[in-house]
């Protein structure tokens, strides 16, 4: 047993160090999707072929040892959205890239108010924030505007009036960038039936990207953010703030840091 520690070398230690800490991150990217699931189901598959090997049951280990021959092959097409969401993590931009942390205060703060403002008159809303290097390769059309966050704006957007108020207004850089945009549609099966179209096109959007996105609902007036292909509902406007505001809470650290070590410097 000691021969063992003593051949261990420093690029040992660092080698089992970078995995655990790639499985760490892949582990918080699925918490909360549906390739939770899809991994207890590919478990219980590995848990069966042992079995089928202890066991002698010829059959079912041939079966399944073909199956688990080209499990890399099964795992890139069951996780390709989280795949790509993965590696487009990797050059994340900061949420609101580009604003001061006060300038991102007011947004959210903007963004709260009129999604609450819409949801006590039951008007519909969908608000995507962009998070990654860009989604303008998932978007559907869409008018572009270039306006900074104003609750006002929002509200008159998504007014029934609107022409532009039957689709999903996009913020990129802090910005108002696009209204009447169209999102994919989620194809889970596991969400519930009582969700609408603008919910299951903020999680096909958050299942394809790292975008966040609020939802408005038209029937209910009830308040939904979309994210990492997961919803939360039923927010009020603290709830949501709160939301918002741990979603960009790395940044407000990256940002102190960098303060702290200018003054040091």
């Amino acid at each position: 047993m000691l021969d063992v520690f003593t051949n261990i070398r420093l690029l040992d230690i660092l080698d089992i160090g970078i995995v655990a800490f790639i499985i760490y991150r892949i582990i918080l990217l699925i918490k909360g999707t549906r390739a939770v699931q899809m991994l207890l189901g590919l478990a219980v598959i590995l848990a069966l072929y042992m079995a089928s090997r202890v066991g002698d049951l010829h059959t079912l280990n041939w079966f399944l040892s073909n199956f688990l021959s080209s499990i890399i092959l099964v795992i890139v097409v069951i996780f390709q959205n989280d795949i790509r969401r993965a590696l487009m993590h990797v050059g994340r931009n900061p949420f609101f890239g580009g604003m001061s942390i006060d300038e991102e205060s007011v947004a959210i703060d903007e963004l709260v108010k009129a999604s609450v403002a819409l949801g006590s008159r039951k008007i519909g809303a969908l608000i995507a924030i962009e998070r990654e290097n860009g989604i303008k390769d998932i978007l559907e059309s869409g008018t572009a505007i270039d306006a900074r966050v104003s609750c006002e704006l929002i509200r008159s957007i998504f007014m029934p009036s609107s022409p532009l108020h039957d689709g999903a207004l996009v913020v990129q850089q802090g910005r108002l960038s696009l209204a009447g945009c169209f999102l994919p549609l989620s194809r889970g099966l596991d969400l519930t039936k009582d969700l609408g179209t603008r919910h299951r096109a903020a999680v096909g959007l958050t299942e394809l990207a790292d975008a966040v996105v609020i939802v408005v609902s038209e029937e209910t007036g009830n308040i939904s953010v979309a994210v990492n292909g997961g919803m939360t509902r039923n927010l009020d406007a603290a709830s949501l703030k709160k939301v918002l505001g741990r979603l960009m809470e790395p940044r407000k650290v990256k940002i102190q840091k960098q303060k702290l070590q200018q003054r040091k410097g």
